[in-house]
């Protein structure tokens, strides 16, 4: 006997729009697997859920699909569409949804794997699956859909079972979203930072070193631009910069509880009947540093910053580019203070947050707080106290917060801080952490007031988060187009004709007397494909230099989007220049 489910107790149009969607896209897997069983009545079908942007279904097929097929698939999903089928489903027991599966393998391996004696059994038409459930009405409420690419999936994403073809489609409420998903995508492959690194000559990845980036030498003033602006604020905010070792003894670990939280994403190794750790992040060093001496409460609050390579054991799977590695560095610090500081020092963390985002062109952030997460330490209490201050300190300064709950560190609460890119896209950044274990693990006290020890407080702060992921997204939201003050090249001098090196090499070396970053493009190749070529540098200035120009001790003037500003004399140039840099304009993208 079976049981009707209560899947449309409530009519489609009432749900919630998330919910909407999520039924949308997890019924169009169901008319995909339906459109690939008519054009392969042998397939075997396996798994197909719904995903961000739309949905997927895996298949074992009789030969690969191409193009056309998918545009085959997608004209017979629009005849379910038409035809406004029915959803229905049913609790069926095990032994019942054998027989209707019992030519489908991978079907049946579900079935195995279920705990309960029934299972969700969902049909349209003719069409059956093995489903939880979670659908619209109707096969004419998919919204907008399109098939999008294959791609293969491990059965399980076990690569010792079969591989399987993975049919991708993309979905969304209306033509009108899904168009503009579309455009959205085309702008972030024009700006996939793996791309423009190569393009721009900023960085490279080799499997030699996987998940750990080369930095080519433009690359590299990129990357000591930010850490020496990042240095000039910690001078400003009362930072002291530390350098701690790379590896420990895991009794630092075991200590800090990384070990038994953090252990399987962390290089561990045996070495003279040690065992050692490579360092994932700067917290316990700059624990063992505060620990090893005396502190009264006139040092505090105690702000250590640390630029030291951190080296993180990401699955293969997981690796991309610059946003995901294995080896990073990180704005990172830490700071000790008493609870009468902590609202200040949350204050002033958000004052730099704000300096840095504004400087970078990042606009105003979006605030959530990541709340206690399964694994974690501290008692409940401490984690509704932590989460509470850090909640008020928000409030405090005058901003708003989401909750994200579940999702904090294992050892407090955090917020963190998100923008949107120049293409729509949000990424987390910045975060700041209240620490509930590593003061008590480690034993940290000052002396107070009253004579007194007491344990300080203990924030966790990054403000770009890794170096290298910060680049991959800012490479992306800019689409290369660094600010002056942050571009390896600032300005390329052109001469016209070879007569001209002498002058172009004269107006190079006035410019860098001022501290600015210039080369001059002596090659074969006529002016305008210079000029061509700098503009895909994306070079922010171009100087181009002639006859007339070198007579009047000045330079042609372009801006990296081609327009003539003109002859300009070249100590205006370095007038101009010096001051985008040094006032951080980010107003040429």
């Amino acid at each position: 006997m079976s049981d009707q489910t209560n899947e449309h107790a409530v009519a489609f149009k009432d749900l919630p729009p998330e919910e909407r969607l999520f039924r949308m896209r997890h019924s169009a897997a169901h008319v995909l697997a339906e459109a690939v069983l008519e054009m392969f009545p042998e397939a075997k079908y396996a798994i197909g859920p719904p995903v961000d942007n739309g949905f997927y279904y895996d298949f074992d097929l009789p030969r690969t699909l191409n193009p056309d097929d998918l545009q085959t698939l997608e004209a017979r999903m629009r005849q379910s569409v038409k035809a406004n089928l029915p959803i229905t489903g049913e609790q069926i027991p095990k032994d019942r949804a054998r027989e209707i599966f019992k030519d489908q393998p991978y079907k049946l391996e579900l079935i195995d794997g279920i705990e309960d004696d029934t299972v969700g059994h969902f049909m349209h038409g003719g069409f059956e699956d093995l489903c939880r459930g979670g659908h619209t009405e109707t096969t004419g409420q998919l919204g907008a859909f399109k098939l999008d690419r294959v791609a293969g999936a491990y059965w399980r994403g076990d690569e010792k079972n079969p591989m399987l073809q993975r049919v991708y489609g993309l979905l969304f409420p209306t033509k009108e979203e899904l168009a503009a998903y579309e455009h959205q995508r085309e702008e972030a492959e024009k700006r996939d930072h793996r791309r423009l690194g190569r393009e721009l000559d900023l960085f490279h990845l080799d499997p030699i070193a996987p998940g750990a980036p080369f930095w080519h030498p433009k690359g590299t003033l990129l990357y000591n631009g930010l850490v020496d602006y990042m240095r000039e604020l910690y001078r400003e905010y009362g930072y002291d910069e530390v350098v701690t070792p790379q590896l420990f003894n895991v009794d630092l670990w075991k200590t800090s509880g990384h070990y038994q939280n953090f252990a399987d994403d962390m290089y561990m190794f045996e070495s003279d009947d040690e065992e050692i750790g490579v360092k994932p992040m700067n917290c316990p060093g700059h624990c063992h540093y505060f620990a090893s001496g005396h502190h009264s409460y006139r040092e505090l609050p105690l702000r250590l910053a640390e630029f030291t390579r951190l080296h993180r054991n990401e699955r293969s799977g997981v690796l991309h580019g610059l946003t995901r590695v294995r080896a990073f560095s990180q704005d990172d610090a830490h700071i000790y203070c008493t609870p009468d500081q902590f609202d200040e020092e949350i204050f002033s963390v958000f004052r730099m947050i704000e300096r840095v985002y504004t400087d970078l062109g990042l606009g105003e952030p979006t605030i959530r707080l990541a709340t206690r997460p399964e694994k974690a330490v501290g008692s409940a209490e401490d984690w509704e106290r932590a989460t509470e201050l850090l909640g008020a300190s928000v409030t405090s300064a005058g901003k708003e917060y989401t909750l994200a709950p579940g999702e904090g560190a294992f050892y407090g609460p955090k917020l963190e801080f998100h923008f949107k890119d120049a293409i729509g896209r949000s990424w987390q950044l910045g975060t700041v952490q209240v620490d509930l274990g590593m003061p008590a693990s480690f034993g940290l006290r000052y002396i107070g007031e009253d004579g007194e020890e007491h344990q300080p407080m203990m924030i966790h702060r990054a403000i770009l988060g890794s170096l290298e992921r910060f680049i991959g997204v800012y490479i992306e939201h800019t689409g290369g187009h660094f600010p002056l003050w942050l571009a390896p090249v600032q300005a390329v001098v052109i001469p016209i004709a070879d007569r001209h090196l002498d002058y172009a090499g004269t107006v190079r070396a006035q410019l860098q007397a001022r501290g600015l970053r210039v080369q001059v493009d002596d090659g074969p190749d006529r002016m305008g494909a210079k000029i061509r070529k700098a503009q895909l540098q994306k070079v922010p200035y171009m100087l181009v230099v002639g006859d007339r120009e070198q007579e009047q001790q000045a330079a042609a003037l372009r801006d990296r989007t081609g327009d003539d500003l003109g002859a300009v004399p070249i100590f205006q140039i370095g007038d101009r220049m010096v001051d985008e840099r040094d006032t951080r304009s980010v107003q040429a993208r």
